[in-house]
């Protein structure tokens, strides 16, 4: 399949899912998840109109930084190590990947020097799988209190990876139940302003999160396909 014909279905399946949900299409954000794919493959990404690029390392990700700055939004969108936090603050415009403090005060610290803020996404372990990042639900309302201290980190909302099922309907209990947490938080008023994003929804159940209330799905193959990449 080709780059352009990839997207058409996404869009198709995006909007069958919002249709299906009541939700306008224009709610849901694409992010083009380009780890596996080369810089040419990102930048043709970006020339068909999906602007929001979602990178996990910045050795892999820097040089299609450099080529499309300006031009995208980058997302980093994996497990976020503290000494790693000079080189990924200033760049990407959004971390996915908030789960502790001491993450918290690396990123503050940086994003002083640079006098910016940075929008973050809380990650929270919804399926209690112990080879993923992130908060347990019940963990998330203290650490929120606790990031009320760092005011160059501005919480946007949450993210979560649901398991791999084959079955992509197995993974709605896991969607809503991140949904149900934001709107509880919601209700707690912790935060100057309230959580309206969810990043959740991957290439192999994306619809589903769709129609759980994800803002942001994070695609990879299914919209970029993969291509063989050495490591950075």
């Amino acid at each position: 399949m080709t780059l352009q014909s990839r997207i058409r279905d996404v869009e198709n399946q995006l909007e069958q899912a919002c249709l299906r949900s009541g939700r306008l299409r224009e709610d849901v954000q694409i992010i083009a998840v380009t780890k596996y794919v080369s810089v040419g493959t990102a930048e043709a990404v970006v020339q068909e109109g999906v602007t929001h690029i979602g990178e996990n390392r910045w050795p892999n990700a820097k040089a299609k930084w450099d080529a499309l700055k300006g031009q995208a939004t980058f997302h980093y969108i994996g497990s976020l190590q503290t000494n790693k936090v000079k080189d990924v603050i200033g760049k990407f415009d959004y971390i996915h990947s908030l789960d502790r403090l001491s993450l918290a005060e690396a990123i503050h610290n940086r994003a002083q020097v640079l006098d910016i803020k940075v929008p973050c996404f809380l990650q929270v372990n919804v399926s209690g799988e112990q080879s993923k990042h992130g908060l347990a639900p019940e963990e998330v309302a203290p650490f929120l209190v606790e990031l009320l201290r760092y005011d160059r980190i501005r919480p946007i909302g949450l993210m979560t990876m649901a398991p791999y099922e084959s079955e992509p309907e197995e993974t709605r209990p896991i969607f809503r139940a991140l949904r149900q947490l934001r709107d509880e938080l919601n209700q707690l008023s912790i935060l100057n302003e309230p959580l309206m994003e969810l990043s959740m929804g991957m290439s192999n159940d994306f619809e589903v999160a769709v129609e759980e209330g994800a803002t942001r799905v994070r695609l990879g193959t299914v919209l970029v396909g993969k291509e063989e990449m050495e490591e950075g």
